[in-house]
């Protein structure tokens, strides 16, 4: 199931937004009468909708149902069973907000999949005869398994509690849909097969946009901070301390000193009884108080599926315990992310290594920037989507905020897409600099004077297929069949990867992607030098990915060791943490005076606040 993401590269766009997803916590608010603007319109791109990357033969729905249906082959052969009871047991592990529309789409398939697997078939051959899966008129057949499935199971051998649900499942069908007709069945089954499970959501869907806005789903005050966490709420962006008051959040200069309330949410208030001044004048006062935003795509947010729900051997119900948290989150970690990180990755089964951040840095620094932090990390952004909509979630105030770092970094998507003819599709230098220098002018109305803004060139994407090809994919690693070659050409063929240019075959295309992404690296830096702003400085560094490498592999690790295995395309958490200790000495380098000296008060405010109403 949610072994599909690896699929990610199914839909490089994957700016995951949930609909269906968010119904636990949008139901319980709206319980509380709670009105929330799920579609809105926006005042740069009118009314706005959700959309389905299709691709060609199928497109994601024939990815997403090749890898439930292997996955279902694959637990039948760990534990003796047949695919269609391994895949009811799979949905009985979900969270039970999930399991009941999984049930429906292995009950709909069950027929079909029962008789297929009858014959020596796989779960390409499967999917073709359920439906969800075809060869459009002038394109060519799209298969991930080469060899046939050894797993031999008839309708006798099928568990009598599942055969006793497809029976009435079927009724069920034929009441909602008239007497059986097989084109309404597969079609059924299509419409479906992304809801059935999260992650197959996940991959057929850009997910949903506040929701096309990037803000916290719960903010009473339209503060654009929220005391939820998942949700874009304070796993992205500094918890708000009053939702009722909407002159209280993170960043903001402090209102009459804090003396009674605290309205920046740095967790220092009150007034000190020896001095009787305020805490915030006395520690914080002078310290150069500054906030850390991050703009970017899913590098930044930290797109990450646990790799566990994509090994068969590991599957059980603890590790899906977790799946509300990551599916509220859209498959993102921000909350422990390179940039805006503050949490221990041991919080969670479903992933793991080291917590280092841009944002505990800066905190270590000064204590006093304790929860100014804002990952504005969209996946799938590019550079136009980032002028036309992204910035916007920036939250600053001019007039009343601490000045803010803000770090514009965007990665990959401008060369990256799916199409066939990946560079007709590719960014141009010359709208890759207006679209930057633009989100600087935007800035400059936006951020307090004295503010700082770092712009990273794109990474050399090479490294992907260079490092990854001849390596098993963990939807492969049981009978060693599916090598990371093959998910990049199946995904090709389906007209749905995430980045041809680099996740190709062709060495010629891989080089000229990355000379297209040099070119527009270049295009940025042009950007930040072309004039002066009035309220910031801006600096430029390029994103050499080989110096992360290599300080890896000082410590002993592997290139590959650092790239997401489920995706076979993004940064893990090893690479995060390492990317945070790089981008910080590039930041000591281009603004050595900037963030002033550490805050000498740092060990009075932990003495007297402590963990400062932690996060």
């Amino acid at each position: 199931m949610m072994m599909t993401i690896m699929l990610l590269a199914a839909v490089k766009s994957m700016t995951m937004k949930m609909t269906i997803d968010r119904r636990p916590l949008i139901h319980l608010i709206s319980k509380k009468g709670i009105r929330l603007k799920i579609l809105q319109k926006h005042p740069r791109r009118g009314w706005q909708t959700n959309k389905i990357a299709h691709g060609v033969n199928g497109g994601t729905h024939c990815a997403a149902c090749t890898v439930l249906v292997s996955l279902g082959e694959q637990l039948a052969q760990l534990h003796n069973d047949t695919v269609v009871d391994s895949l009811f047991k799979l949905c009985d592990l979900l969270p039970s907000t999930y399991d009941i529309p999984c049930r429906f789409v292995v009950a709909l398939a069950a027929p079909t999949l029962i008789k297929v697997f009858e014959e020596d078939v796989n779960a390409d051959l499967a999917c073709h005869a359920i439906g969800i899966c075809r060869t459009d008129p002038g394109q060519k057949e799209c298969r991930i398994f080469q060899k046939t499935s050894t797993i031999r199971r008839k309708l006798d051998h099928i568990n009598p509690i599942w055969k006793e649900e497809i029976d009435k499942l079927t009724v069920q069908r034929k009441q909602y849909y008239g007497a059986f007709d097989c084109t309404t069945t597969v079609e059924k089954i299509r419409n479906n097969i992304c809801d059935s499970l999260p992650v197959l959501k996940a991959l057929c869907r850009e997910i949903y946009t506040k929701l096309d806005d990037y803000l916290p789903v719960l903010d009473l005050d339209n503060d654009k901070f929220s005391e939820i966490k998942t949700l874009r709420g304070s796993y992205w962006r500094g918890r708000d301390c009053n939702d009722g008051q909407a002159d209280f959040y993170p960043g903001r200069r402090p209102l009459d000193e804090d003396i009674v309330e605290d309205s920046n949410c740095n967790g220092i208030m009150g007034v000190d009884p020896k001095s009787g001044k305020s805490y915030e004048e006395l520690f914080c006062k002078g310290s150069r108080s500054m906030g850390l935003a991050i703009l970017g795509d899913s590098a930044t947010a930290h797109f990450h599926i646990p790799v566990n729900w994509f090994t068969p051997a590991e599957i059980n119900k603890d590790i899906f315990k977790e799946m509300p948290m990551v599916i509220e989150n859209e498959f993102d970690w921000p909350q422990v992310s390179c940039s805006t990180g503050f949490m221990n990755t041991s919080t969670w089964k479903t992933i793991e290594g080291p917590t280092d951040s841009l944002y505990l840095r800066l905190r270590q620094r000064n204590l006093c920037n304790h929860r100014d932090y804002q990952n504005i990390g969209v996946n799938g952004a590019k550079s136009v989507s980032m002028n036309r909509t992204v910035q916007y979630s920036l939250a600053r105030d001019q007039k009343a905020d601490n000045p803010l770092l803000v770090i514009y970094s965007l990665l990959g998507n401008d060369v990256c897409n799916g199409y066939p003819d990946t560079i007709d599709h590719m960014t141009k230098p010359a709208e890759m600099k207006a679209s930057a220098l633009s989100s600087l002018k935007y800035l400059d109305k936006v951020l307090p004077n004295g503010s700082l803004v770092l712009m990273t060139g794109m990474l050399d994407g090479r490294i992907l297929y260079d490092t990854l090809a001849d390596r098993f994919h963990p939807l492969g690693q049981l009978n060693q069949d599916v090598r990371y070659r093959d998910i990049y050409e199946y995904l090709s063929c389906l007209q749905v990867s995430p980045c041809n240019g680099w996740l190709s075959n062709n060495e010629t295309l891989r080089n000229i992607t990355s000379e297209r992404a040099r070119q527009l690296s270049k295009a940025v830096n042009e950007a930040s030098q072309s004039q002066m702003f009035a309220n910031f400085r801006v600096e430029y560094i390029d994103f050499d990915i080989h110096v992360i490498i290599n300080a890896w592999k000082k410590k002993g690790g592997k290139t590959w060791e650092l790239i997401e295995p489920v995706d076979g395309f993004h940064p893990n958490q090893f690479a995060h943490a390492l990317t945070a200790d790089y981008i910080w000495k590039k930041l000591e380098e281009k603004f050595p005076h900037e963030f002033g000296k550490v805050n000498p008060n740092n060990e009075n405010i932990l003495k007297i606040f402590g963990d400062q109403n932690g996060y």
